[in-house]
């Protein structure tokens, strides 16, 4: 059974996942990983979803909050080996909420040309594309998209 653990950035076993992530990332962003990576530092991210089977730590999520209407997700990763189970979609849901009981209307993201899956999970689950938005608008391997909450 997975259980989801609403805390923040300071999370140890949240660090260690987005280790893995920047690890993979790293590889898959090529040369344009230190552009990517500027935009992905975790001390401004308040908001934090841990999930946990037999309590190990399996795949996380986050937000910034991007403007007042509006979260940024961040960080979603799931540990190869626990894909497939729906843990992802169960971290989403649990973001997408909890910036909704904080009275935001939108969540919006960027994900790479080159993270297929993500790009097929983000479509899943109900996100529609938009142009490019701030940092990214004049990266051609960068894909934004938008959810109503």
């Amino acid at each position: 059974m997975i259980r989801l653990v609403r805390t923040d950035s300071d999370n140890t076993d949240f660090k260690t996942l987005i280790e893995e992530l920047d690890a993979y990332l790293k590889i898959t962003d090529g040369d344009e990983h230190e552009f990517y990576n500027q935009f992905n530092g975790v001390s401004i991210i308040k908001n934090v979803v841990v999930a946990y089977i037999a309590s190990k730590a399996i795949g996380c999520g986050a937000f910034k909050i991007f403007n007042t209407q509006q979260v940024e997700i961040k960080r979603m990763y799931t540990k190869p080996k626990m894909r497939g189970l729906g843990v992802a979609s169960e971290i989403l849901t649990a973001l997408e909420l909890w910036a909704a009981e904080l009275n935001f209307s939108e969540a919006i993201l960027e994900t790479g040309t080159r993270q297929k899956e993500a790009v097929a999970f983000y479509k899943k689950n109900d996100y529609m594309s938009i142009p490019n938005y701030a940092q990214y608008q004049n990266m051609d391997n960068s894909l934004c998209f938008k959810k109503k909450l």
